[in-house]
C-alpha cells in the first residue's frame, strides 16, 4: 500500500519581524557596500548585497510555508517584467558606441560648445532636455542621447559635468512626467482610472513649479561660473574637427531617433535602429575614425568597417588622440558597458517582487495607512511609500503601481478624486527613481551619463522638489480635487468631480 502524499505546510502570514529582518539586511548590506567601496560600490558590491538580501527574503518566505516553486515563479515574473528595460539598456550602450564613432556626439559637442555659454549652460541643459523629453515621451532616451552630448560639452567647456547631469535628469523627468506619450504617465492615469489629460493637468500644478525652482537654481549656479572660452577649449574644438568630419549630416541618426520615437516605435527597436544607422553613416562620413579604431591593416573595405561597427556596438568606441578630455569623452559605450547596470536591476527587481507578492510590503504599509487619519497624512503616506519602494524594490514601476493599487480605495472612501492619487504616486514614485543608485533608473542614469548617482543627486533639483510640493499640497489642501465619498469603492466606477 502506497504512502499518502505529504500534506502541504500551512502558509503563515508574514510577521513584523519578517519584514524588519528583510529591510535591515537590505539596508545594512547596501550601507556596508557603500561605506567600504565608496563610489565604486555599484560596480559589483551593491549587486552582491541585493542578491544576498533577496536570498534572505526567500528564506523567510520559505519559513512561512510557501513552496520554492512559488518563490521561483515570482522571481521569473520579476525578470520577465524588465525584459523591455534590458533591451533598452543594451540598445543605449550600442547607440553611445556608434554615435561616438560616427561623429554624432562629437558634432553635438562641437556645435554645442559654440552655441551654449557657460553662465547659462545648466539652465539651457535642463530646458533642452525638458522640451525633447516632452516631445518623445521618454526620459531614458533623452538622457541617452541629448544628455550624453550635454555632459560631454560640459567636460570640454570647463563647467561641472555633475551639475550638468543633475540638470539633464531634471529636464528629462519634467518632460517625461508631463508628456502624453510617456508610458509612466499613461500607466499612472490608467491605474488610477483617470483620463490622461486630466492626470497631466493635475500634475502640472506640481511639475511646473518644481521645474521653475530647478531652472532658477540652475541659472544661479551658472552665473557663479567664471569659465570663459579658453585656449584649451579652442584646442579641443580644433582637435575634434581634425579627428572627425564635422557636418550637420552627422546628426541624421538623432533625427531618425526622434521620428521613430514620435511614431511610437518601441524604444529598444528605435534606439537600436538609430545605433545601426549611425554605424553605416560612420563608414560613409568617418572612415578614418573607424580605421583608427579597428587598427587592423590586414582587413580591407568593407570588412574593416563591418568590424568597426560590430566592435562599437559590443564594446564601445575607443579614441586615442592623446588629448585626455577628448579621449575620455569619446571612449565610451557598447552593450558590455551596461552589464553592471543589468546586474543591479535584476537583483533589485527580484527582491522587490518577493517583498510585494508574499505580503511583506503590505504588512509594513497597512498599519501606516490605518494611522493616516488626515488628508495630509494620507498624501504623506502615498509619497513615502513610493519613495520607500524605489529604495527597497529598486524599480520605478513597482514604486508607481503598488501605491496606486494600495491607496485607490482609501482615496475613494475619503472623497478624494483619483487624479490626486495619480499625481502623488507619480511625484513620489516616478521622479525619485533616478535618485537611488541601485534603482533601475538610478543605475541607468549613472551608467549612461558617466556620473555617479551619489554625485548628481543634490543637483537633480526637479526630482527633489516635486514630491515636496505634492506633500505641501496635500497638507494645505491646495489644488486637491474632491468628489462624493463612495461607501463601497469595489463596486463603484472611478469618477471625478471638479472643484
Amino acid at each position: 500500500m502506497s504512502n499518502p502524499p505529504p500534506r502541504p505546510r500551512p502558509i503563515k502570514e508574514p510577521s513584523y519581524l519578517d519584514v524588519l529582518i528583510s529591510l535591515v539586511v537590505l539596508i545594512v548590506s547596501i550601507g556596508g557596500a557603500v561605506s567600504l567601496f565608496g563610489l565604486n560600490a555599484i560596480d559589483g558590491p551593491v549587486q552582491v548585497a541585493l542578491i544576498f538580501s533577496t536570498m534572505v527574503a526567500a528564506l523567510i518566505i520559505l519559513k512561512n510555508g510557501h513552496p520554492w516553486s512559488d518563490i521561483s515563479a515570482a522571481g521569473g515574473r520579476a525578470i520577465s517584467s524588465i525584459v523591455s528595460a534590458v533591451f533598452i539598456l543594451l540598445a543605449v550602450g550600442a547607440l553611445i558606441g556608434t554615435w561616438n564613432m560616427s561623429g554624432t556626439i562629437p558634432t553635438m559637442v562641437y556645435y554645442g560648445i559654440q552655441l551654449l555659454q557657460p553662465n547659462w549652460f545648466y539652465a539651457a541643459s535642463a530646458l533642452i532636455c525638458g522640451v525633447v523629453s516632452m516631445g518623445i515621451g521618454s526620459s531614458w532616451t533623452t538622457v541617452g542621447t541629448i544628455g550624453v552630448g550635454l555632459v560631454g560639452i560640459a567636460s570640454l567647456l570647463g563647467v561641472s559635468p555633475v551639475i550638468t547631469a543633475g540638470a539633464v535628469i531634471s529636464g528629462s523627468y519634467f518632460g517625461d512626467k508631463t508628456s502624453p506619450l510617456s508610458e509612466t504617465t499613461v500607466l499612472s492615469a490608467q491605474l488610477a482610472g483617470v483620463d490622461i489629460y486630466t492626470h497631466i493637468r493635475t500634475q502640472i500644478w506640481t511639475s511646473v513649479p518644481a521645474f521653475v525652482i530647478a531652472f532658477v537654481i540652475f541659472i544661479m549656479l551658472g552665473l557663479r561660473e567664471t569659465v570663459v572660452a579658453s585656449l584649451e577649449t579652442a584646442t579641443d574644438l580644433a582637435q575634434l574637427n581634425q579627428l572627425f568630419w564635422i557636418t550637420p549630416l552627422n546628426l541624421l541618426p538623432l533625427v531618425f531617433l526622434v521620428v521613430f520615437s514620435i511614431r511610437k516605435v518601441p524604444a529598444s527597436l528605435a534606439i537600436m535602429s538609430a545605433a545601426l544607422v549611425a554605424g553605416v553613416l560612420g563608414a560613409i562620413f568617418q572612415p578614418q575614425a573607424i580605421l583608427r579604431f579597428v587598427n587592423d591593416p590586414t582587413l580591407g573595405a568593407p570588412l574593416v568597417y563591418i568590424k568597426g561597427i560590430w566592435m562599437a556596438l559590443a564594446n564601445g568606441y575607443q579614441e586615442n588622440s592623446g588629448i585626455a578630455d577628448i579621449d575620455m569623452l569619446l571612449s565610451r559605450g557598447g552593450m558590455d558597458s551596461m552589464l553592471y547596470t543589468l546586474w543591479i536591476i535584476i537583483g533589485a527587481v527580484t527582491f522587490g517582487a518577493l517583498m510585494e507578492e508574499f505580503g511583506l510590503l503590505a504588512k509594513l504599509i497597512n498599519p501606516i495607512l490605518y494611522r493616516a487619519k488626515t488628508t495630509g497624512l494620507l498624501f504623506a503616506t502615498v509619497i513615502a511609500t513610493a519613495i520607500g519602494l524605489n529604495i527597497t524594490a529598486g524599480d520605478q514601476y513597482i514604486a508607481l503601481v503598488l501605491p496606486l493599487r494600495l491607496f485607490r480605495i482609501e482615496f475613494q472612501k475619503r472623497g478624494l478624486s483619483p487624479q490626486n492619487l495619480s499625481r502623488a504616486a507619480a511625484d513620489g514614485g516616478t521622479v525619485t527613481s533616478p535618485l537611488v543608485p541601485w534603482n533601475s533608473c538610478g543605475a541607468y542614469m549613472a551608467a549612461t551619463l558617466g556620473v555617479s548617482t551619489f554625485l548628481y543627486l543634490p543637483f537633480a533639483i526637479f526630482n527633489i522638489a516635486s514630491p515636496i510640493l505634492s506633500l505641501l499640497y496635500g497638507i494645505t489642501g491646495f489644488r486637491i480635487a474632491r468628489m462624493p465619498p463612495i461607501s463601497n469603492p469595489e463596486l463603484a466606477p472611478t469618477s471625478e468631480v471638479k472643484t
